[in-house]
């Protein structure tokens, strides 16, 4: 770049940085405007520069006494990965945040049980396992009582998660079930055709590119890719085996093929062991600690809003709408590449990414 441009290249870098300046002053405007009329309530963070999460504090919901029951929250998506800011850094994802939450848990003797609050369709195999492996950990190790409470939507990963409970209770209207595997997949190559676009991509064996968007699917990629489905449909039955072991024989050709159910059906199946609401779940998880009373407790970040049992894990960074839950959805399902889902997603778009709750 010649010496005479500099000052045209100084003009473009203020351009850029005024522009950004003028796009956040859109968003927020685009926001109020959203949401108008009436009054509402905006959880933001004020600092959209922050790269690092803010340490976990203790809120009281409700009750009294020192001994403590937690209340974990579990919702939308559940996958492993973080949830970018807007203006770089990420919120942790939701495995992490509620590993932290374990372990502060653990660490205090006064917390004697543990509740699960879930409300989500599921999200990727390995992110639900791996949640799931971290709440029987916690269980295993600290010899405490964890009772999860189903809320609208307790299935495929969700339900998978509750499994790690010694008891889950779901809400009178909770819908669950779905236990089975997703793999998503369209054939574009009708499309790139009419368009002119042809798939040049090099792979080292036929089977390389197995499930790929661009061209059509062959038995043999159907075979590869259905093993594969299979063996992680076998381990969630497994599970499902090993948790529910009073689970009515006659009810495994029933739940198998992925179907939902409504509280009374998954009731009678076996499914959950009681349908009550959230502060029915709570009493259950006192009486399992052998305590009388307690104070409800979560942790959350400072910014975050926490008043009761029923205070959601909203974004602290950025005010939620409808549209941003579905774009939010959508990304996460298309960025991620190919992925095996324990999902009920009849529209996954309308899920917004587990990375959203810090």
């Amino acid at each position: 770049m010649m010496l005479q441009d500099s000052p045209k290249v100084f003009r473009w870098a203020f351009s850029c940085r005024w522009n950004l300046v003028r796009a956040a002053r859109g968003l927020l405007a685009l926001v109020l405007v959203g949401t108008a009329p009436g009054c509402f309530f905006v959880q933001a963070d004020l600092n959209p520069f922050r790269t690092r999460p803010e340490p976990l504090v203790e809120r009281k919901l409700e009750g009294r006494g020192k001994d403590k029951v937690l209340l974990v929250d579990v919702s939308r998506l559940i996958v492993s990965a973080e949830r970018p800011g807007l203006f770089g850094g990420a919120a942790p994802s939701l495995l992490a945040r509620v590993r932290e939450e374990l372990k502060r848990a653990a660490e205090d003797e006064r917390v004697r049980a543990v509740v699960l609050r879930i409300n989500s369709p599921g999200g990727t195999v390995t992110a639900s396992d791996t949640l799931y492996h971290e709440i029987r950990e916690f269980g295993s190790r600290t010899g405490r009582p964890i009772v999860a409470h189903l809320l609208d939507v307790g299935t495929s990963g969700a339900y998978y998660v509750a499994l790690a409970a010694d008891e889950i209770v779901a809400s009178p209207t909770t819908v669950t079930g779905s236990i089975g595997v997703l793999l998503a997949g369209v054939n574009l190559s009708g499309l790139l055709d009419k368009l002119g676009v042809k798939d040049q991509t090099l792979k080292s064996g036929t089977l390389k590119d197995a499930g790929s968007p661009l061209r059509p699917m062959t038995p043999e990629d159907r075979a590869v890719l259905e093993r594969v489905l299979v063996a992680m449909h076998e381990r969630f039955l497994q599970v499902v085996r090993e948790r529910r072991p009073a689970l009515r024989a006659e009810a495994w050709d029933t739940i198998r093929d992925g179907r939902v159910f409504f509280a009374d059906e998954a009731l009678a199946l076996g499914l959950v062991d009681q349908i009550g609401y959230l502060n029915d779940a709570i009493e259950r998880a006192k009486r399992r600690a052998n305590v009388s009373e307690a104070t409800v407790i979560s942790y959350r970040r400072p910014s975050q809003y926490a008043e009761n049992i029923y205070s959601t894990l909203a974004a602290a960074d950025f005010p939620r709408l409808p549209w941003f839950h579905a774009l939010a959805g959508e990304l996460t399902l298309l960025s991620t590449g190919p992925q095996f889902w324990y999902i009920w997603a009849p529209d996954a778009t309308l899920w917004p990414s587990g990375g959203a709750s810090p």
